[in-house]
């Protein structure tokens, strides 16, 4: 996220095996994420095993979630979790292609034609995402694609 989007950390991390991890962020929000399939992608799977993965620890000024073993999730991936979990798909789809293009908040909302709060409201999940909208990011993308 840019430096300029709201700053969210990570105040508190659970895990539970086999691969349920619970979050709380520091805007308040929280969530259990279901991590079953990245623990099958080659880097984590050490956390395969149950007591490895309960050693869960929040890393650096809550940016990020690590392990013993290495393993680390960053607090990017985590919130794009987190948005899924908790029934905001659309922010998340919204949040990747502002992250895939390296827009900030001002940057998406000249790009869109909507206001910058808009673009930080729909970042965060906060309000839904009209259809327009999404469909807006789609061809904004086709239309810059080299």
């Amino acid at each position: 996220m840019k430096a300029e989007d709201r700053t969210r950390t990570i105040t508190s991390a659970r895990a539970k095996a086999p691969a349920t991890l619970a979050l709380r962020w520091s805007d308040g929000a929280s969530a259990k994420l279901d991590l079953g399939g990245l623990l099958r992608e080659k880097p984590f799977h050490s956390l395969r095993d149950p007591m490895l993965f309960e050693k869960a620890r929040i890393g650096e000024w809550g940016h990020s979630v690590a392990w013993p073993s290495g393993a680390e999730l960053g607090a990017e991936t985590l919130w794009l979790e987190t948005l899924s979990a908790t029934g905001h798909a659309d922010a998340r789809e919204f949040l990747t292609w502002r992250l895939r293009h390296g827009l900030s908040l001002s940057g998406t909302a000249s790009a869109l034609g909507i206001s910058r709060r808009m673009v930080a409201y729909y970042s965060n999940g906060e309000k839904s995402i009209p259809r327009p909208i999404l469909l807006a990011c789609k061809g904004w993308e086709v239309s810059h694609a080299a």
